[in-house]
């Protein structure tokens, strides 16, 4: 049963990748296909982060810090 599990997992995950052809590239470039929308509060964002945890980068997860800033 475990292996089963196992399996399906594998080819759900190998099921997303995918060729993307060269034609098909400007489609994914445009603004509204990108992961931040806002580069502008994007950079915002890395700052404050930055100034409460005093590293740059990783934004993937949520944090503490002090709210000093």
């Amino acid at each position: 049963m475990i292996r089963l599990l196992w399996s399906l997992a594998l080819l759900a995950g190998l099921s997303a990748c995918a060729n993307v052809k060269p034609w098909q590239r400007g489609t994914l470039a445009r603004p509204d296909m990108q992961l931040e929308a806002d580069p502008v509060q994007a950079q915002l964002d890395d700052h404050i982060y930055f100034s409460k945890e005093a590293a740059s980068g990783g934004r993937g997860f949520g944090g503490g810090g002090c709210g000093c800033n």
